[in-house]
């Protein structure tokens, strides 16, 4: 009987520091979402957890390390992207500005902050990779029409159009409702696609040239 209370016990303090540790965790990326790194402290972080500071130290060792432990568990669950027809762009579009539209905010604070704090740099490039990624899928049949050269420009001008610095321009720069933005984004990527189709193969890449800034 000891030993089961004991295995009991055990598994009940762990299942309570899971939940304060995960309590810990989305406090800190909410006010990193709010703020830069610089201008919460430990304090705050630790009163929304409905925490102390001591046990936050205690799991975490400093407010970077919580803050990157944060991030690269947000960045490893993140948002799933809804699975869509591939080649739709309208769907496509719209479902990475459901991912935007909840996380955008905090990726373009995490962005501002990468050469400030070098630890961000895997997760960084870990979500670079993953949008390259989604591109490639939900516009496989744009771009499975094109070899070559032709291919790996369409691809960078497509993860160019689907960007979140180009969401941040039209939804916080320009102020545009949701729907107009995404028009604008759809535009884009519908008029890379169009231009390659419509002039033929070296279309993408002569647009690309003449968009390069003179030596």
């Amino acid at each position: 009987m000891k030993s089961g209370k004991r295995r009991y016990d055990m598994t009940a303090r762990l299942a309570k520091t899971r939940a304060t540790t995960e309590r810990i965790c989305a406090c800190a990326v909410g006010l990193y979402n709010e703020h830069p790194i610089e201008h919460f402290t430990l304090e705050e972080i630790a009163r929304r957890a409905g925490t102390t500071v001591q046990t936050v130290l205690r799991i975490f060792g400093s407010k970077e390390d919580l803050l990157f432990a944060a991030l690269s568990e947000l960045a490893e669950t993140g948002v799933a992207l809804k699975t869509t027809p591939p080649g739709d762009v309208a769907a496509a579009v719209a479902a990475i500005f459901d991912v935007y539209e909840t996380l955008g905010d905090l990726v373009i604070q995490r962005l501002a902050d990468e050469r400030r704090y070098p630890a961000l740099k895997p997760i960084l490039e870990r979500g670079r990779l993953n949008h390259r990624n989604w591109v490639k899928t939900a516009f496989a049949p744009c771009l499975d029409r094109r070899d070559g050269g032709q291919r790996p420009l369409m691809l960078d001008a497509l993860v160019a159009a689907t960007d979140v610095y180009v969401w941040k321009l039209l939804r916080r720069d320009r102020g545009l409702g949701r729907a107009a933005a995404e028009t604008v984004v759809r535009k884009l990527a519908e008029g890379v696609i169009q231009q390659e189709m419509s002039h033929g193969a070296d279309a993408l890449a002569e647009l690309v040239r003449r968009r390069q800034p003179a030596a």
